[in-house]
């Protein structure tokens, strides 16, 4: 979902900055519950180099590639979610696509606004919507594929209309544009077919090594009901 250079650039490229800041704004806050609620800044502090290790190697080693106005990835944000709260995959989602821009990616650093707010705007639409999709009574390792899918399907179309949002922004509605949205978008989406069976996956892997997917390296949710 990486934004190109050049689909926004100039003075315009001051409102990723402005997105950016509500970002973390709101990464802060998922931290913060984190915190309270589930296991303490020691256990969020762990979770967080967890998940910053896998978004990095998320957008290094796994398949991506360029469509339209940007690329396609498999960035399992719902996965992070549910295995280690919203806090600990937000603040992994930043750093680990701050750190692949660092090392790996330099020229993609000036688009790091856009490219973030697209990554953790969704992630806390979906951690409002597990809220109301998942019971208190139902621990994540007993999830639905209806409620990985629609965690999945909102995770992914928050990231597309994002990046048609600053695909739009930065070069208007001619037809080329439109079309490059449009066939980034549906590359994207086909994510969707894969994500669910991933975290249903994984979620049912941390069910039968229930003894090793317990403790401060994971969402008390995982095991839990609230």
């Amino acid at each position: 979902m990486h934004i190109e250079p050049g689909v926004v650039d100039g003075a315009k490229i001051i409102l990723s900055y402005a997105t950016a800041s509500v970002a973390f704004g709101l990464t802060a806050k998922m931290a913060a519950q984190s915190i309270r609620k589930d296991g303490g800044a020691a256990a969020l502090a762990m979770r967080s180099v967890f998940t910053t290790a896998l978004v990095f190697c998320f957008f290094e080693v796994l398949p991506h590639h360029p469509v339209g106005v940007s690329e396609v990835h498999l960035i399992l944000g719902s996965t992070l979610l549910l295995l280690f709260g919203a806090g600990a995959a937000s603040i992994g989602l930043a750093m680990g696509l701050l750190l692949q821009g660092l090392f790996f990616a330099p020229f993609d650093l000036p688009q790091y606004g856009m490219n973030v707010t697209t990554l953790l705007m969704p992630l806390w639409g979906i951690n409002l919507l597990a809220r109301r999709i998942i019971t208190a009574r139902t621990a994540y390792v007993d999830l639905t594929y209806g409620q990985a899918f629609k965690l999945s399907t909102a995770y992914q179309g928050g990231i597309v209309a994002w990046v048609a949002f600053w695909a739009l922004y930065g070069h208007g509605f001619n037809m080329q544009n439109l079309a490059e949205i449009s066939s980034f978008g549906l590359a994207y989406m086909s994510v969707i077919l894969v994500e669910p069976v991933i975290d249903l996956g994984v979620l049912a892997v941390a069910k039968a090594l229930d003894r090793f997917s317990r403790g401060p390296v994971f969402s008390y949710r995982l095991h839990q009901a609230a």
